[in-house]
């Protein structure tokens, strides 16, 4: 049997393949960009308090994002009054409580247990949407919540290699999932906006929501590193401003345009593994046989959380 001539159609079908796989390469990047989060706050933890970092981060992202919003949107990039309140919410769910809750819980934590408990955000965000009647509960989502909450449990309650450190770690899980929580809650208000406005300009303006914040965060806190190696800390901050506040959300926003919604979900399996290996390699970090089960139970969870019926 003869291959068959490739006829002008057939030739030209894979053309638009490319657009798709550059989608699928910008939600990789998107994952670096996140997996990569809480390394980045550990070198900055060198010189800088996590609250000193959460004001550079929104003092940055609002200036930063806010000016590629206009450029983008132009006119379409000012809100109506009317949205002023809820953006005001998300920017204190999205960006203020988000992270603070995070950083102060990196700080507490591992790198290693941030990567799996930022995979909680899914599972909240779906439990919320139940709980609030905003999505219809089916069997697999009533087995999927439960199961991943299992996970993070194990992850909570695991032993440290002393008394003291297993304290710290569980109050840092413990701040990590509730920063967890307020995202969801970011996420499921949001989706009004999201019908309103490009997904530039609403990050845009929860960043700006937030600019209130950063006054209070950096009360008595020294916003210039110091300590033993300050060029560590520097170098630290320069990541976290420069690829999870701007570069991440900008390629996810590229991602989506050209690869559906219900893909870029899946993807959330690999920030958990970015995280832990860059905790393992680079910091030395241990990968105890319990996070196995709590990972194993949490990635069941997601699984059944965010498949269709």
């Amino acid at each position: 049997m003869q291959p068959r001539t490739a006829t002008p159609s057939a030739v030209a079908a894979p053309l638009a393949e490319p657009s798709v796989v550059s989608g699928h390469l910008a939600l990789v990047a998107v994952q670096l960009c996140f997996g990569l989060f809480p390394f980045f706050v550990k070198l900055a933890l060198e010189g800088l308090e996590p609250r000193a970092i959460a004001v550079w981060r929104i003092g940055v992202g609002s200036a930063v994002l806010l000016g590629l919003a206009f450029a983008v949107a132009g006119r379409g990039a000012i809100p109506k009054r009317g949205d002023l309140p809820l953006l005001f919410v998300c920017g204190l769910l999205g960006v203020v409580m988000n992270q603070l809750l995070a950083l102060e819980g990196v700080s507490r934590s591992t790198v290693v247990n941030a990567g799996l408990i930022m995979t909680l955000i899914p599972v909240f965000t779906v439990a919320l949407a139940i709980a609030f009647r905003i999505e219809r509960m089916h069997w697999k989502r009533a087995i999927g919540v439960p199961v991943a909450m299992c996970g993070a449990i194990v992850l909570l309650l695991q032993r440290g290699d002393s008394p003291d450190l297993a304290r710290q770690h569980l109050f840092g899980n413990l701040l990590m999932a509730c920063n967890c929580l307020s995202y969801a809650g970011y996420l499921l208000l949001s989706r009004r906006l999201l019908t309103r406005y490009r997904p530039l300009v609403v990050i845009a303006w929860v960043y700006v929501m937030s600019l209130w914040a950063t006054p209070f965060l950096g009360l008595g806190q020294d916003l210039i590193p110091s300590g033993v190696d300050t060029r560590v800390a520097w170098w630290g901050l320069a990541l976290v401003l420069t690829f999870p506040t701007v570069v991440g959300y900008l390629l996810n926003t590229f991602a989506l345009s050209r690869v559906p919604a219900s893909v870029t979900a899946i993807y959330i399996y690999v920030q958990p593994l970015i995280a832990g290996t860059a905790g393992i390699v680079l910091l030395g970090e241990h990968f105890r046989p319990l996070m196995i089960v709590a990972a194993a139970l949490m990635f069941t969870g997601i699984a059944l959380v965010t498949r269709r019926r």
